[in-house]
């Protein structure tokens, strides 16, 4: 983990909006600029109240830049309304069920996420990375953004499932 987060007693600032453990997960990640990709898709998959649910959730929230190193025309095509089940399929392979902060997060450790795939986990000192099942890997840049009905992870890159 990079420490690139500004971290006090009542949050944590991501995006340029400071994070509180009073809001849930979609009413932080709504503030931060950096995530205005990832909100929206939640949006078109249809996934706001689900995520504004009791949980608790730990959610791999990728950046604007992780949308951006997609394949062009990526991010356009997926939030088209035919394309509902797949965006779905994807954003559902970034939360696990659980509130999982990164101390839980051990070497080698397999999570299962919301959408039935598995995630590993892989450690090296404070940097944890998640590799996902396409053999991708996204380094979580902030750990630990808690929230009322859980935990989000910023990262890097846009996990990948096998569907």
């Amino acid at each position: 983990m990079k420490d690139m987060t500004m971290t006090t007693g009542n949050g944590v600032m991501v995006g340029g909006a400071m994070m509180t453990p009073d809001k849930d997960i979609v009413d932080n990640a709504v503030n931060s600029t950096d995530h205005t990709t990832l909100v929206a898709a939640v949006k078109a998959a249809g996934l706001v109240e689900t995520l504004k649910g009791t949980g608790p959730f730990t959610v791999f929230a990728p950046t604007n830049a992780a949308f951006d190193k997609l394949p062009a025309g990526t991010v356009n095509t997926l939030v088209m309304p035919e394309n509902k089940q797949k965006l779905t399929t994807i954003l559902t392979y970034h939360v696990v069920p659980g509130r999982l902060l990164a101390a839980d997060l051990k070497d080698g450790q397999t999570l299962t996420t919301v959408e039935g795939e598995a995630l590993t986990v892989h450690r090296n000192g404070n940097m944890v990375m998640i590799h996902d099942a396409k053999g991708g890997m996204a380094n979580v840049t902030i750990a630990d953004v808690v929230s009322k009905n859980g935990v989000t992870h910023v990262v890097d890159t846009v996990l990948m499932p096998t569907k």
